[in-house]
């Protein structure tokens, strides 16, 4: 019973990420890419800082060739009511990287406080200036 549950444990966290070690490794600089799995709308809105925009459905050899093979991919979606991320991560694997999926998606990751970018945070972040600036 221990060796099942050590083998599934071990197997969960190679294959899950949670947003405090995401940011974690960013911050040291690990080769990590972050791939946004969602719609090109929902990206440019808001998405974590530095993320690249590939969608599920888009996932194939010429939308994926710029990112190297010795980086550790992270796919992410909206969050636990979305499932772009896992059908990202299976995508990118079928490829031939070596993925994460961030559990918990954008909505986690600003749960934690961590930064987004986009047009809808520049908007929010606009709307609370003074509108003489």
């Amino acid at each position: 019973m221990m060796e099942a549950q050590l083998r599934h444990y071990a197997g969960k966290l190679a294959c899950e990420t949670d947003s405090w070690d995401l940011k974690t490794a960013i911050e040291a600089g690990e080769n990590v890419v972050v791939v946004d799995a969602r719609s090109p709308e929902a990206w440019a809105a808001e998405r974590i800082p530095g993320a690249i925009n590939i969608p599920h459905r888009a996932m194939a050899p010429e939308t994926t060739a710029r990112i190297g093979r010795g980086a550790l991919v992270v796919t992410y979606c909206d969050g636990i009511g979305c499932n772009a991320s896992t059908k990202g991560a299976l995508n990118m694997a079928r490829l031939g990287f070596r993925v994460r999926e961030l559990i918990g998606g954008l909505d986690w990751w600003k749960r934690d406080g961590h930064p987004t970018e986009g047009e809808a945070v520049a908007v929010s972040q606009a709307a609370g200036k003074c509108g003489c600036e």
